[in-house]
């Protein structure tokens, strides 16, 4: 993903997804029409998602909840309860998770990853004895992405996908593709986005609590917020109804040929980018978690205290598992985005938990996500 936002999340802030998708006339259509009452005060975010379709972005969806109640927008070949895959946006569940362990005492995540992982980080630099559970959380930890190796890319987001795509990858064997690569720096003095850090979050939630961390996120947050179109898929390669073709060029060619990559094995992202939802979830739960529905005050505060991810981006910062973001027009909002074959995802909310987005583009190759988000904040706040 780009280092100034987190559309693409199933890679690293300075490298290009590879999955890809379809050209820009293909399923380009008119967008489907909101009724003019659900139309007044989100027009800007309306013309925002259309604009996507209009640059060749298959098709998207939006729903926003603020003051005046709840509204949603499609444009393209989508409909307006979608489910979708929302890749990185796993991780804050997942770090919502640990939070909620730490609260009850059963883990601190101050503690050495070795306490829970004897012996699984190790070499080429990479010392689960230096790396924290926090710095796992927060990206500090300085273990080499996964995504980052090229066979990796080539096999699971490059042409090798189409005969890849229903193979099972255990953490382990993602864990074993980074620690290949030397570390990237000394924990903590650096920030660097890592999806192999979610993957060793998740074997940690696995080891605390004796079930795969999938469990956990269904017993915690999936069925007390009554997430009805959430999911944490597994192996399982198919996507529930409804929703709408996920879209890829499996190449970092925009022109190239275009696939339906809506069938494959989310065992390749895991912990870091499995979760299945849709725009309506997304914003009960990040609304629940920001109001302090999911956390006590201190975690809450720990969820919220945000470092630096680069001195040139000061306006987005990151927490565990959250990113704080200041728009143009000085509103701040929390939450995260996500990419996965086909899907580009973005879930943000206000401070308060009043004001709040989800989208979905079913492309990974082309889109503005961060445009959607800021018509909908900036240019059609609510009135208060």
């Amino acid at each position: 993903m780009p280092a100034v936002r987190t559309t693409r999340t199933l890679r690293t802030t300075v490298a290009a997804v590879l999955a890809a998708g379809l050209t820009a006339t293909a399923l380009a259509t008119p967008a489907l029409a909101a009724s003019e009452p659900r139309q007044r005060g989100h027009a800007a975010t309306q013309r925002a998602l259309q604009a996507q379709v209009d640059a060749g972005v298959p098709g998207a969806v939006a729903q926003a909840r603020d003051g005046r109640g709840n509204w949603t927008g499609t444009a393209g070949e989508r409909g307006g309860d979608d489910r979708y895959r929302v890749g990185s946006l796993t991780k804050t569940f997942v770090s919502t998770v640990l939070l909620q362990l730490q609260a009850e005492r059963r883990i601190d995540l101050d503690d050495p990853v070795e306490k829970w992982l004897p012996g699984v980080v190790r070499g080429n630099g990479h010392d689960g004895r230096r790396i924290t559970v926090r710095q796992l959380l927060n990206h500090t930890s300085g273990v080499f992405d996964v995504t980052s190796d090229p066979g990796f890319q080539e096999k699971v987001f490059g042409p090798g996908f189409l005969e890849h795509r229903y193979d099972t990858w255990t953490p382990q064997q993602l864990v074993d593709v980074a620690l290949a690569h030397p570390a990237d720096f000394e924990p903590g003095t650096s920030w660097s986005y890592s999806n192999t850090n979610y993957v060793l979050a998740g074997m940690i939630i696995e080891k605390v609590t004796g079930r795969p961390y999938g469990k956990a996120v269904e017993n915690r947050i999936i069925k007390p917020l009554k997430l009805r179109a959430t999911s944490v898929p597994g192996t399982r390669p198919s996507m529930p109804r409804p929703s709408s073709p996920a879209w890829s060029t499996l190449s970092r060619d925009p022109g190239a040929p275009v696939h339906d990559v809506s069938r494959l094995n989310p065992s390749i992202a895991g912990a870091a980018g499995e979760i299945i939802s849709d725009s309506n979830d997304l914003q009960t739960f990040y609304r629940a978690l920001l109001k302090g529905r999911l956390l006590p005050k201190a975690e809450m505060r720990e969820l919220t205290a945000t470092v630096q991810i680069s001195p040139e981006v000061p306006r987005i910062r990151y927490g565990l598992g959250i990113m704080w973001e200041k728009l143009s027009c000085g509103k701040e909002i929390w939450g995260h985005g996500g990419g996965i074959h086909g899907s580009s995802t973005e879930s943000r909310v206000t401070r308060d938990g009043e004001h709040s987005l989800a989208l979905n583009l079913n492309a990974d190759w082309t889109g503005d996500g961060a445009a959607v988000l800021e018509a909908e904040f900036c240019g059609a706040s609510p009135r208060g």
